[in-house]
């Protein structure tokens, strides 16, 4: 198996960030089938998913072994035709998503299954 591919995780702009035309904008990625995506994981990451066909698809979450050795992959979690989804696995630094690594794999069942990351800013909530 090669190497997922890198999600380029986008930054959520803070309270007090200057606002500019398109600031608040981000963007879908299209997923990869064949090795899966990874995102690096910092402990402030949402996983956004949208489902841009008008049948049901998946994503897999693939976990690691925590410290006391459990995983548990969200297996196959089925997104609605034309459907959105959050999947807060990024919203930890604790073992069980996180890989040695500091990354996150994902795995999409169609190319037509859109995802996007986005980062909250440091420190935040204030």
């Amino acid at each position: 198996m090669a190497a997922p591919t890198a999600i380029v995780v986008q930054q959520v702009k803070g309270p007090f960030d200057a606002v500019v035309a398109g600031g608040f904008d981000f963007t879908w990625a299209a997923s990869t089938l064949t090795d899966g995506d990874t995102f690096v994981c910092t402990g402030r990451e949402v996983l956004l998913v949208q489902n841009t066909t008008a049948g049901a698809l998946t994503i897999t979450v693939t976990s690691v072994s925590d410290e006391k050795g459990r995983s548990g992959d969200i297996t196959s979690y089925s997104v609605g035709a034309n459907g959105f989804s959050i999947i807060p696995v990024g919203l930890t630094n604790s073992q069980g998503w996180k890989s040695a690594a500091g990354t996150v794999r994902i795995t999409c069942s169609a190319i037509t299954l859109k995802v996007a990351v986005l980062r909250l800013p440091a420190g935040y909530p204030n």
